[in-house]
């Protein structure tokens, strides 16, 4: 008898874990289980935002969203959080050129993030964490989370930017083969990083057809303009793709989520943030009365 009964103790043990075990991807949760995701995860949502455009002729187009996709899904095995579906707008007009290009309007970038995020405060999260994966949002992004000061807002919201690592950044040089200064879209790091992801999506053979050279064809000094990327790169390719490694890329994002999960769990057990948001507005409420 008693084989049976360490059999069913087993089953319903499993089936115990198990039912504790709930998603990350809000898109995967089962609605009864919400309630328990956002006490699991202390009302914490990650907000992951790539983008859809050309990555050298050899990297696929949602290189950035299946990299911070990926990044995201990685940091939550460690500690856990919600994470939002597949984001992928963002400001990307330099690459409207090129095939596959998804950019949007401005305003439409802006509302539509402010949207999301108050979305997802409706849904009793209080804490939003964007994290990055497009080198052309970090200015939008500035920007956009100065500007939520404008009005009130029951939450918070982060934007990841790590500090600089001296030890990581040492070995990152010893490692690094190409010119680090010119490696800057679907070069030598990004590449490296979607080989050691989803070398299926990969066409290395195809790394060298174009150049990522800079061609330095605006010669201005302390002058901004915006046509200034596609001037220096118009195949929208800055760096050397086929000089990447799966190893390499293995390297940088074991430290990305590493770096990302401490980050997470400083978001989770903050209670300042919001409490001085809502002293700012209180007292932006006394001033205009």
């Amino acid at each position: 008898m008693k084989p049976y009964l360490l059999l069913l103790f087993a089953i319903l043990f499993s089936g115990y874990t198990y039912a504790q075990d709930i998603p990350a991807r809000w898109d995967e949760l089962v609605a009864s289980d919400f309630p328990k995701a956002l006490e699991k995860s202390s009302k914490t949502c990650i907000l992951p935002i790539g983008i859809l455009e050309k990555h050298g002729p050899h990297s696929p187009i949602g290189t950035d969203l299946i990299h911070v996709r990926e990044w995201a899904a990685l940091a939550v095995k460690e500690e856990y959080a919600v994470v939002f579906p597949d984001y992928f707008y963002g400001q990307i007009n330099e690459a409207r050129h090129q095939p596959g290009t998804f950019a949007l309007p401005s305003k439409v970038l802006w509302d539509l993030l402010e949207a999301t995020c108050d979305e997802i405060a409706r849904n009793g999260f209080d804490k939003i964490i964007i994290l990055n994966g497009h080198g052309g949002n970090p200015e939008f992004l500035h920007f956009f989370m100065q500007s939520l000061l404008n009005k009130r807002h029951n939450y918070a919201v982060y934007l990841y930017e790590p500090e600089n690592d001296k030890a990581y950044a040492t070995e990152y040089r010893k490692m690094h083969k190409s010119d680090m200064a010119g490696d800057e879209h679907a070069g030598e790091s990004e590449t490296s990083i979607l080989l050691y992801y989803r070398p299926d999506l990969m066409r290395m053979d195809r790394a060298t057809d174009q150049s990522g050279a800079n061609q330095a064809r605006l010669p201005l000094s302390d002058l901004y303009t915006p046509i200034w990327w596609y001037a220096n790169f118009p195949n929208h390719y800055a760096g050397e793709g086929a000089k990447a490694t799966a190893e390499f890329g293995k390297f940088i994002t074991d430290h990305e989520i590493a770096s990302f999960v401490k980050a997470l769990k400083v978001v989770k057990s903050d209670t300042k943030t919001i409490q001085l948001q809502n002293e700012f507005y209180d007292r932006v409420d006394k001033l205009v009365k």
